[in-house]
């Protein structure tokens, strides 16, 4: 890493610091003309022509503190003592400081045969820039630390990602923050495994981010050294029977087994589910006789009984049977994930509307918020599902509510009134997933614009719907483009396979296209479906045909 930040040419390095300093609220407005002067797109120029002996670098726009204190003490005499309070006017944002030194900078620039005019200027910049300005070393510093991390990112990108949620891992929105940039980099964060997870976030040898074990709610980091130590001595557990006959149970006690499997740290066994840790036939959950199995086995093992003729006993305790039933819906499993985690770590549960959302919204919560959205007069729609409700009284003691709505961008609170509240009071229940429309309007009270406070923006709700209603009753039709090639007996009855598997009341079409682009269009009289999200992907996907929604 080193050699190649010594093999920067000096230049090139020089703009990299520029950069860094510029990129500051006060500075920043100036960084398309660095960028233009730095390619001969812009003319460089300078104020006055004893400014290029310190500008020169940056192309004649002022980046550094240093730059301001060599220029006031070149343009208007200012002492080096005077220059330094400069400095601190500027880095401590001290600006009526700034102000009483204006006149001391004006007069010095007069007193030298400078333009009052070009240094009234040059001073309205430097105090925007006064703003968050940097000083070349600690830009210089900044910037070799920006190098080494921007190196690790494109060159050990999965590691690199790692160690930024390992040391942010007390922070979730931070944790979730960087789970969207891995997924934008192509890098998948997996759930954690008693087989593969370490303390921290670790990478396997696939290149991909394993949550570590002590990010799990409930995990201490005991049950996690007793959990790896045996691994790494004796091997992966090759069953939770396996796991509870190894591992001390006195550091991973129940509560801590009963967090790992909710957090799916147990899913890389074979034919096993989380529900299975649950369920309880009356005599136990099967987790629980698990534990106990392993405890039993324990103590049989450490008694080292030897039988009449000195022989020792290898007697074999007979596993639990593995109970039958139901895995955990989708939902279930990411709502108990975000429990122990903090976090959705195998999807999310809006993945199971994401057809609707790509159909039948218009922005995300994060995009709401935005200034921009504020401005628009247009309807906006979304879907989220609820993350929290409360039901109040005011104090005039009519009831209101106040609810968050989350969504894979964000969140964000709402509040309903009067009339409204009584309509959509339905719909305000935990994890009910919605789709909403509505608009941004002024507040009736708030702001005052005869004192020039703009009146303050609320988003005022038009419609509720429950999210898994939307696809079925804003779609009449499904219409399934076949290729002529393609209409074969057994693909005909492939396609009515899947269609049979989705009874409801929505018409099925069907458009054949030719080589030569005509089409014909044929419509069944029978055939009715239910438009749902995972018939329309396993018609595309499966079997490779368009689908229309109308």
């Amino acid at each position: 890493m080193q050699k190649h930040l010594r093999a920067l040419k000096p230049d090139k390095f020089a703009d990299l610091i520029a950069m860094n300093a510029l990129y500051r609220p006060g500075p920043l407005k100036y960084i398309p003309n660095f960028i233009k002067r730095k390619h001969g797109e812009e003319e460089i120029t300078y104020d006055l022509p004893e400014m290029e002996e310190y500008l020169a670098e940056t192309y004649g726009i002022s980046v550094y503190q240093e730059q301001v204190m060599l220029l006031s003490q070149k343009l208007a005499g200012f002492s080096k003592g005077d220059a330094d309070v400069l400095r601190k006017a500027m880095g401590k944002k001290i600006f009526a400081l700034l102000q009483k030194l204006k006149p001391q900078f004006l007069e010095g620039c007069a007193k030298n045969g400078h333009d009052t005019k070009i240094a009234e200027k040059i001073w309205a910049d430097w105090e925007e820039f006064a703003a968050y300005a940097f000083n070349k070393s600690h830009s210089t510093c900044y910037s070799v630390v920006a190098f080494h991390t921007g190196y690790l990112k494109a060159n050990y990108p999965a590691e690199y990602m790692a160690s930024v949620m390992t040391h942010n891992m007390n922070d979730i929105k931070k944790v979730t923050f960087f789970m969207d940039e891995c997924r934008r980099m192509g890098i998948p964060v997996l759930g954690p495994d008693v087989n593969e997870s370490q303390f921290k976030f670790a990478v396997n040898d696939k290149g991909e981010i394993r949550f570590g074990l002590g990010a799990i709610k409930g995990v201490g980091e005991g049950a996690v050294e007793a959990i790896i130590n045996e691994r790494t001595e004796n091997g992966n557990f090759t069953s939770i029977f396996d796991l509870t006959k190894r591992i001390d149970l006195r550091a991973a006690n129940r509560k801590c087994m009963e967090s790992l499997a909710v957090a799916g740290a147990f899913d890389g066994f074979e034919n096993s589910h989380r529900g299975q840790y649950f369920f309880d036939d009356g005599t136990g959950t099967f987790l629980e006789k698990a534990i106990k199995f392993g405890a039993s086995a324990q103590s049989a093992e450490n008694s080292a009984q030897v039988s009449l003729f000195g022989e020792a006993s290898n007697v074999q305790l007979p596993e639990p049977v593995p109970p039958k039933c139901e895995k955990w819906g989708n939902i279930q499993a990411l709502k108990a994930e975000k429990e122990v985690v903090g976090v959705y770590i195998s999807g999310h549960p809006l993945d199971d509307f994401e057809l609707v959302m790509e159909r039948f919204c218009n922005i995300d919560l994060a995009s709401l918020q935005t200034e921009e959205a504020k401005k628009s007069p247009g309807e906006y729609k979304f879907a989220g599902v609820i993350s929290s409700v409360q039901h109040r009284m005011s104090k005039q003691n009519n009831p209101y509510g106040i609810f968050e709505i989350e969504d894979k961008q964000g969140s964000m609170e709402f509040r309903l009134f009067g009339e409204d509240y009584t309509k959509f009071r339905q719909y305000l229940d935990m994890e009910f997933f919605l789709y909403v429309r509505g608009v941004w309007k002024e507040r009736r009270w708030g702001g005052n614009q005869a004192d020039g406070v703009p009146p303050e923006k609320e988003f005022k709700i038009n419609s509720m719907e429950l999210l898994n209603e939307v696809l079925e009753k804003k779609t009449n039709s499904i219409t399934i483009t076949v290729p002529l090639n393609e209409v074969r007996p057994e693909n005909i009855s492939d396609l009515k396979a899947f269609l049979e598997e989705h009874p409801g009341s929505c018409k099925v079409n069907m458009r054949v296209m030719g080589m030569n682009g005509l089409s014909v269009d044929m419509h069944s009289k029978t055939m009715r479906v239910k438009p749902e999200q995972r018939l329309i992907y396993d018609i595309k996907d499966k079997l490779g045909l368009e689908v229309r929604l109308k």
